[in-house]
């Protein structure tokens, strides 16, 4: 086979929103630069997980809207329009016009498999790209739970489920989080029967408890049943249906099982033992401060296993091209937002009590009812729901973490990822002033009942 030999200052593998931005950055810079996409650029957040499952979410939202607000009439959904809908935000899953744009900006797009084969050597097909620095973006993949007669049964990973053509009648979801919960309603909303089977104590682990009490409340209210604490026994297929049993002796039937149970770094095969990191399969990639993994090999996105959201690989995107254009910053990840984007909205920043805890930290936590306490709650919805949390170090004065599960709390939780991140004292946000009527007047009321002395 004779080998196509190339010379870049950059060859970044994976063209998700974290390998765009180094991508961009890099050729706007003057670099020139080799962009390795085995499936689409744009990755699995474009196509199969953030912006279809969101577009999904937002149709069943604004009917459920509808019948909460005085005033307003709704027929149903539509799910046929709304999946076309979906279609059109997702491309149709075709990536020509992104491939073009890069192409016309000079930068070289690559298809195919990589594999790093040595220090600023990466190989694609019948090309070898000899590069400065290697930037590893190639993202994440689902896990499959080792659960008895599973490996016999078709599972949905997120992208069956956000890229189907038809919505299933009955559907057992294995897992709650972010992942599991959004399906979870969107798939409610258009009519499924909806179960979820969670092993931990709460569907959203990550956040508060109390978080995790209030959704399932809200869940519970619109038909979605949650068994959480519970454990999958096996799944037996019946012809066109599925039977799901668990260790409570409760048996599920459904259509579909969807799996969303996890992800786990996609570094198989990357053949980065070349270049000195000795990864078992499914393992992170470990990275410095400034996203470094190697000498000339950098990683972004949940690649590294820091935090898996789309908006920390574009930071670390960020932090990666700015350090090969010789303007390095460590990177930081307090104050970094955290979102479920259900109705009502899921949104957290910073510690929970219990990490806080852990680092020794003495705290101070309120809670606060905003339908209580604020206007703008009833302006939109005769019974509307809402709770803001927020937690302070009461020695230096300062929130170390909130959480709200409220509607848009999505928008108005970066007031206290900006208080988070760069340490605002608790007087400076009492003395803010907030528009009337928001949500954001929460902020200032949550503030003030915080007891630090």
């Amino acid at each position: 086979m004779r080998f196509l030999s190339e010379h870049f200052d950059a060859v970044v593998i994976g063209m998700g929103p974290g390998g765009e931005v180094v991508t961009g950055r890099l050729r706007e810079a003057g670099k020139r630069v080799a962009a390795v996409e085995r499936e689409l650029i744009g990755g699995e957040c474009a196509y199969w997980a953030c912006i279809p499952s969101k577009t999904l979410l937002r149709s069943g939202e604004v009917l459920d809207q509808a019948r909460r607000t005085p005033g307003v009439r709704s027929g149903g959904a539509a799910w046929y329009e709304a999946a076309d809908w979906r279609d059109a935000m997702t491309r149709g899953l075709d990536d020509h016009r992104q491939r073009e744009a890069y192409e016309d900006q000079g930068v070289t797009v690559v298809r195919g498999e990589a594999r790093v084969t040595g220090p600023g050597e990466v190989t694609v097909g019948d090309r070898v790209l000899h590069c400065d620095h290697i930037v590893v973006a190639t993202g994440s993949e689902p896990v499959i739970p080792p659960i008895r007669g599973l490996e016999d049964t078709e599972v949905w990973t997120n992208r069956r489920a956000t890229g189907t053509s038809q919505m299933p009648d009955r559907v057992a979801i294995l897992g709650g989080g972010p992942v599991g919960c959004e399906i979870a309603q969107f798939m409610r909303r258009f009519g499924s029967e909806v179960t979820i089977i969670e092993l931990a104590e709460g569907l959203i682990v990550r956040e508060e408890p109390r978080v995790s009490e209030l959704v399932e409340e809200h869940f519970a209210a619109e038909g979605i049943q949650a068994h959480t604490k519970t454990q999958v026994k096996c799944v037996e297929n019946g012809g066109a249906e599925r039977v799901v049993s668990l260790d409570d002796g409760i048996t599920v039937t459904c259509d579909a099982i969807v799996a969303a149970t996890g992800r786990r770094p996609r570094t198989t095969g990357l053949g980065l033992e070349s270049v000195g990191l000795d990864l078992s399969e499914g393992h992170r990639i470990e990275v410095d401060g400034f996203c470094r993994a190697a000498e000339g090999v950098w990683a972004v996105g949940d690649v590294t296993g820091v935090m898996p959201f789309t908006h920390v690989a574009k930071y670390q995107g960020r932090v990666v091209a700015d350090a090969i254009l010789g303007h390095p910053h460590p990177a930081r990840y307090d104050g970094v937002p955290r979102v479920v984007f259900t109705d009502p909205e899921v949104a957290a920043v910073g510690l929970t009590g219990h990490q806080a805890r852990e680092r020794g930290i003495r705290t101070a936590a309120t809670e606060l009812d905003l339908t209580a306490a604020l206007a703008r709650p009833w302006t939109l919805e005769k019974e509307p729901s809402g709770t803001l949390g927020l937690l302070a170090d009461a020695d230096r004065k300062v929130l170390v973490g909130a959480w709200a599960v409220a509607p848009m709390a999505s928008e108005w939780m970066h007031l206290a990822a900006q208080a988070v991140r760069a340490g605002i004292h608790l007087d400076v946000l009492r003395d803010q002033v907030a528009q009337f009527p928001t949500f954001a007047e929460g902020f200032h009321l949550a503030v003030s009942a915080l007891d630090t002395d």
